[in-house]
């Protein structure tokens, strides 16, 4: 069964992205939470002198002042926002895809053990599933934890998986038998 290395390695890549992700949102955490103290410190300042109708310790603020407090509490929800950049990418970036390519991979290997064509075709499309996985949302999690020169390879995962969809369909259109087909 030639699937069967695309169903286990789907399994275990699943864990791998599954649990990565929340990691890395955890140990990025911190910072997020330095930026929402800050922010609140901020706003809050804002908020009571606006009550307290531009009077601090009992004397009027300038305009001058004013917009001081202002830019501050601004350049807080600024540095919040932008704390949470990193966290939203791992969310959105090598964890989701991850997650995905390991379930593609399982798919894909389930679907392979259903298909008669050449064990060379089958064996191609099975690496090129891997491949692309790991091509893809594994070196976004290297990126994701600071290894720069993985970008130029970056690209090259995307379109794997794209191959890979392309070839187990034109095999499907071959071979696809609708019971296990020994290989």
């Amino acid at each position: 069964m030639i699937g069967k290395k695309n169903i286990v390695f789907g399994f275990l890549y699943l864990v791998l992205t599954a649990s990565l992700g929340p990691f890395m949102v955890v140990k990025m955490l911190p910072d997020v939470g330095v930026a929402q103290s800050e922010k609140q410190a901020k706003v809050s300042r804002l908020q009571s002198l606006r009550i307290n109708q531009f009077e601090e310790d009992l004397e009027k603020l300038t305009a001058d002042q004013i917009a001081r407090a202002n830019t501050d509490g601004i350049l807080a929800i600024n540095k919040l926002m932008n704390s949470r950049i990193p966290v939203d990418g791992v969310k959105a970036g090598p964890h989701a895809h991850g997650n995905l390519e390991a379930m593609l991979n399982i798919v894909a290997g389930v679907v392979l053990c259903f298909i008669a064509v050449s064990a060379l075709f089958k064996q191609i499309i099975s690496w090129v599933f891997i491949l692309g996985a790991v091509m893809h949302s594994g070196l976004l999690f290297l990126l994701n934890l600071g290894q720069g020169w993985v970008l130029p390879l970056l690209p090259i995962g995307p379109w794997l998986v794209l191959l890979g969809l392309l070839l187990i369909g034109i095999a499907a259109f071959i071979g696809f038998k609708g019971q296990l087909v020994n290989d």
